[in-house]
């Protein structure tokens, strides 16, 4: 551990921070810096006040549980799929749907638009059973 590491520990904790936080932040591990504060006298619990989103956006968004992000990868913002899925069904305005298509149904000839499935042929079940069982009759 360097002189600069040292330091940036002791304000850290003096600052409210725990340890998890301060060995992300720093790089070392949680045991390290857990070492360290024991034999420099900076235990304790961490502040009330001290919220994980000072260091950054380091929260899930649906549950605000910590988020370890792995280096050189795009940051996480969810901490499962569960998370994601609560928090893309609660805020359905703020998504952004691109892959609309309109088609024209091959068996009724009506106008209809499908989302997501650039390969509709039918606009319904229905349409598609009468297009695929009135072939077989003729």
């Amino acid at each position: 551990m360097t002189d600069q590491q040292s330091t940036q520990i002791t304000n850290m904790r003096e600052s409210g921070f725990g340890y998890s936080t301060i060995a992300n932040q720093i790089g070392l591990p949680k045991e390290c810096v857990k070492s360290y504060c024991r034999t420099h006298g900076l235990t304790g619990r961490r502040s009330s006040s001290h919220v994980d989103k000072e260091v950054g956006n380091n929260t899930c968004r649906t549950c605000g549980r910590y988020l370890q992000h792995t280096p050189g990868k795009r940051k996480k913002q969810y901490c499962s799929d569960a998370c994601r899925m609560d928090w893309w069904n609660a805020h359905q305005d703020k998504v952004k749907r691109k892959a609309y298509y309109s088609f024209t149904c091959a068996e009724c000839g009506k106008t209809f638009s499908s989302y997501g499935n650039a390969k509709r042929v039918y606009c319904s079940h229905s349409c598609y059973i009468k297009a695929r069982f009135s072939k077989r009759e003729k």
